[in-house]
């Protein structure tokens, strides 16, 4: 991987990572699958009438949508609505990665090498170590079940990851603003089944400034700029290289969620943010041999000058 998409990479993280505080702002004052429905709405909209169409099948677009898009985030804000706090949030969403290497190894024939089996094993081992210092520090049993709705929609997004590399040539840009236009009425239409029409129009009708900015940094930042990016490494890049990044989200999201809203890590959470910045360390040493080479693969189009949003 060149030096400009490591750092790309680790521009990720942090935007991914400091997502989970604006999501927990959003939510305070509206219900999660209203909230994911407005996100994406305003990431597809109006752009979609300017961006054209990503050289991609519809089957491929539609499927980032429902997996990387509205089902990884309609289970995660679900799961932060029943209480998981967003730093444990950002911790548990990484299991991702193990879905992804499983996922791209039987799909794609993407054999993990050894080190990235070893990185990924460290992921895992901070991650336990992480999720058992919140556990210990929260009320037990109660968090089991939020955890487990974040762990699917780690799921979600392991899925979605396989299926964006069969995206490669197509303009990343576009594949994040089309493929949004498939989440907001699957997310309505189950929060009108789950919550009923009462709450989803009083979600509306109630709409403040926590939403606002939820919505705003959410689409803006977290999905147009960082999915653009994430979808341009995975058309470069092998999907069991490019998803330890996400690694350093739950690092990033830890020290956002206890600056911002007071949740002060503990000693095993922080035992847990050292092994997963190792496990990516290691998941990043490959031999120059194995190394993809960028210009041998079509890679995404960039964005006409015109065209960039400023």
């Amino acid at each position: 991987m060149t030096p400009r998409h490591l750092l790309l990479g680790l521009l990720v993280a942090l935007i991914w990572g400091t997502n989970f505080v604006a999501i927990e702002v959003g939510l305070r004052d509206t219900i999660p699958l209203v909230l994911v429905a407005l996100r994406f709405a305003l990431v597809a909209l109006p752009l979609v009438f300017f961006i054209p169409k990503p050289d991609a099948p519809w089957r491929v677009i539609v499927g980032i949508g429902l997996f990387m898009s509205a089902g990884q985030f309609g289970l995660l804000f679900t799961a932060m609505h029943l209480g998981l706090p967003a730093g444990l949030a950002a911790v548990v969403l990484q299991s991702q990665m193990i879905f992804t290497l499983a996922i791209a190894a039987v799909a794609l024939r993407e054999r993990p090498t050894r080190m990235q089996l070893i990185g990924a094993l460290l992921g895992v081992a901070g991650l336990g170590v992480v999720a058992l210092g919140r556990v210990e520090a929260d009320t037990g049993l109660g968090a089991i079940v939020p955890m487990l709705v974040c762990v699917a929609a780690g799921l979600s997004w392991g899925i979605g990851n396989v299926v964006a590399r069969s995206a490669r040539g197509a303009n990343g840009f576009g594949i994040v603003v089309w493929s949004a236009l498939v989440v907001p009425v699957p997310m309505l239409a189950l929060s009108l089944a789950l919550d009923g029409p009462a709450a989803v129009g009083d979600a509306f009708a109630s709409i403040g400034w926590e939403t606002v900015v939820s919505v705003a940094y959410t689409a803006g930042f977290a999905s147009l700029v960082g999915y653009t990016i994430w979808n341009m490494l995975l058309g470069r890049y092998p999907a069991a290289m490019v998803s330890p990044f996400a690694l350093l989200v739950p690092v990033v999201g830890l020290t956002a969620a206890a600056l911002l809203l007071g949740e002060v890590p503990n000693v095993l959470e922080l035992a847990g943010a050292g092994l997963l910045v190792g496990g990516v360390a290691v998941g990043q040493l490959r031999r120059r041999t194995a190394r993809v080479d960028p210009p041998s693969v079509p890679g995404v189009h960039p964005i006409p000058r015109a065209s960039q949003p400023s």
